[in-house]
């Protein structure tokens, strides 16, 4: 494995772990409420900002995803998807780069 393809790896993991550890902490606090995180992100133009700044991006890199799954024909591209969504962008987007180094590697 390459050393891009080991940071994206890296960058797959920590940005997992981070971010969710802050959302187990976060529930822990305040209870395991969706509607309530989801109202929490929206307490100041802050936060607001930076839902919309991820939406965006989420959706970007959805639609990328969506290209390169089903008109390139590279249904692993498809697992970005659920790793955006459910696990976050931060998480998604070194996916979606760890799997376009396969073809560079092949």
């Amino acid at each position: 494995m390459t050393l891009l393809r080991l940071i994206y790896v890296a960058l797959i993991v920590v940005g997992t772990l981070l971010p969710w550890s802050y959302f187990y902490a976060w529930f822990e606090a305040n209870g395991w409420s969706l509607s309530a995180m989801i109202d929490a992100w929206y307490v100041n133009d802050a936060t607001s900002g930076l839902v919309y700044d991820l939406t965006i991006a989420a959706v970007a890199l959805t639609v990328w995803a969506l290209w390169e799954g089903l008109v390139r024909r590279d249904r692993w591209f498809l697992a970005v998807i659920p790793a955006t969504y459910a696990i976050g962008v931060s998480a998604g987007l070194p996916l979606a780069l760890f799997l376009m180094t396969r073809r560079s590697a092949s």
